[in-house]
Formats: C-alpha cells, structure tokens, sequence
C-alpha cells in the first residue's frame, strides 16, 4: 500500500514552470484556415465580387479562379495574389477580403483535453485568456483535478507550464489567468482522490 502512494506521489511531483501571466502577441495577424469564410470584393466588379468557403484542401475557387491556395495566408496576401490572377482578365483589379467566418488553421486552435465539461478544439482569437478558454468549455468536472492542469506550448517547442485552473474557475483567483497562444493545448487531469 505505501509504494502504490509513493508511485502516485511521483506521478503528482512532475512540476512544470507556472505559465506566463502575459504572452506578447500585439503583432498577432489572423491566419486563414481550412473551414473559413472568406467575402471576396472585386471593386468595379460585382460579378466576381462573392463570399467563398474555404476547403478542407486550404483552397478557394472564385469566377476566373480555378484554384488558390488560401490557408495560411492573412486576408492581405490573399488579396493581393487574387490581383495578380485577376490582372490577366480585368484593368487594375482592386480586391479586399474580408474573414466572414473563423475556425483558423489547425496549428493556431486551441485544443482542450481530460476533464473539461466539454472538451473541444477552439479558434484561436487575440489576447484570448485561459479564463475565456474555461468558459467556452463549460469550467470543470467533478473529477477534475484543475491546480495540476498544464498548457503544452507548442510555439516554443513543446514546452508545458503549469496553470492554476482550480483555483481560477472555483475560487474566482484571476491571478491564476494566463493568456493563451496560438496552438496552446490546455490538459486537464483527473484527480485520483
């Protein structure tokens, strides 16, 4: 009985730094994924002007448009590259695009995992706080174990950071919100007592 607590107690020891109360994402531009909307306005051109969905393959099809790649890039480059198809057909084509619809590309979701109320994958959204993560997710289950609860980042390498959500969600502690990061998955463990 005494090694089955000191096996468990190992397991629980594994500590990882405290997450950073503030990630610098001020120079954060939005990535279009696979599953976005994208409003395409060709000025002076209605007719080419629509809204399109973006397909699973990352690619969109327009009017003169056969296929382009537009996952990946932000709403800019995409305008820029639908200009320069354009410009074979129409005078100085002038294009805005316009994100309708968000889901992002999948290196960019926010993933949940282990005893959420609702685990789920999440479009990642700027200065997006851990609290608002938990909300979206319905808090915690009863057998959660929320202070043992660790972020994977996956911008430097995997590295984990230990989170407080225990003490966020029950106990109303805000210092215990950190921000997110694009590709953060949040685990959340289950408590054996």
């Amino acid at each position: 009985m005494g090694l089955l607590f000191g096996l468990l107690a190992a397991c629980a020891s594994t500590s990882y730094p405290p997450a950073p109360t503030n990630a610098a994402s001020d120079a954060y531009s939005y990535v279009i994924g696979a599953g976005d909307n994208v409003n395409i306005i060709v000025w002076r051109n209605p007719e080419l002007s629509m809204s399109v969905p973006v397909r699973p393959d990352g690619k969109i099809s327009t009017p003169l448009v056969d296929e382009l790649v537009a996952q990946g890039k932000n709403s800019v480059e995409l305008a820029r590259d639908l200009e320069k198809i354009l410009a074979k057909y129409v005078r100085d084509p002038v294009v805005t695009v316009v994100v309708t619809s968000f889901v992002g590309p999948y290196s960019e979701q926010i993933r949940v995992v282990g005893e959420a109320t609702k685990p789920q994958v999440l479009s990642y959204k700027q200065n997006m706080t851990l609290l608002d993560v938990m909300i979206a997710v319905g808090g915690l289950t009863d057998f959660a174990a929320g202070n043992s609860a660790t972020i994977l980042r996956s911008t430097e390498g995997g590295k984990q950071y230990s989170v407080r959500l225990k003490d966020l969600v029950r106990r109303g502690d805000i210092s215990a919100n950190v921000e997110m990061r694009p590709g953060d998955i949040l685990i959340i463990p289950q408590s054996f007592f």
